[in-house]
């Protein structure tokens, strides 16, 4: 089984002990799972060194991104909407902004949405190098003129959904309200993998308005600057 999938369990678990809520509670219910999952460097390092002899029943489920979010489902006993996303860099972020909408839309009572990746085959990374997107140094000099690419790193997040009102109603564990979110994409740009600044400076507008808030209001910014 990729670790991916045994860290999405694990996080996803103590998310919804931070919410409050034991794991148990949410089975039967109409929770949905929305994972960013990007890589699967895990399935590359059995393609690699294994024959096909040591293809088992397993290495299916054991490495497809679709049973990453699925497996969440399957354990907790959830009937909601259940999505793995993979958009790249954004795959998590998307995630959420996917369970809002599904929330607003009342497909789901509750969602558990975050991402995971980890680097467990140098092919990704040999990659990045070679199209010059990772710096020499390994350091991300984001927004510096000195920029000359980014350095790699692993995790895994999540985080419990709920309307404010259910929420409030359960006496769940508020932490944060998220105020509106929007995705697009940069469409042509000067190659496939470079950013529009057009496109992304329409995507906060976007966001913005969505969420009914002046930029000038807005005191924290946290941005994915990867220095290319």
């Amino acid at each position: 089984i990729d670790p991916q999938q045994r860290l999405l369990l694990e996080v996803a678990w103590e998310a919804l002990e931070n919410a409050g809520l034991a794991p148990g509670q949410a089975k039967g219910t109409s929770t949905g799972v929305f994972i960013g999952i990007s890589t699967n460097d895990y399935l590359q390092l059995g393609c690699r060194q294994g024959s096909d002899e040591e293809v088992d029943a397993y290495t299916g489920t054991g490495c497809a991104a679709s049973i990453a979010a699925g497996r969440l489902s399957y354990v907790l006993g959830l009937h909601g909407p259940n999505f793995p996303i993979d958009t790249a860099c954004s795959s998590a972020l998307v995630a959420v902004h996917l369970a809002c909408q599904s929330l607003r839309n009342r497909e789901c009572h509750a969602a558990i949405a975050g991402g995971v990746s980890l680097i467990l085959a140098p092919q990704s990374t040999i990659y990045f190098c070679k199209v010059r997107a990772v710096s020499p140094d390994g350091r991300c000099k984001t927004f510096d003129a000195s920029a000359d690419g980014y350095g790699r790193g692993e995790g895994c997040g999540m985080v419990v959904l709920k309307r404010l009102s259910d929420a409030q109603a359960d006496g769940d564990n508020i932490l944060a309200i998220i105020r509106g979110s929007a995705v697009n994409h940069d469409g042509r740009s000067s190659g496939l993998t470079v950013p529009n600044g057009v496109s992304q400076e329409a995507l906060l507008r976007q966001a913005l308005a969505n969420a009914g808030v002046e930029a000038r209001d807005v005191q924290y910014v946290e941005a994915h600057g990867t220095g290319t």
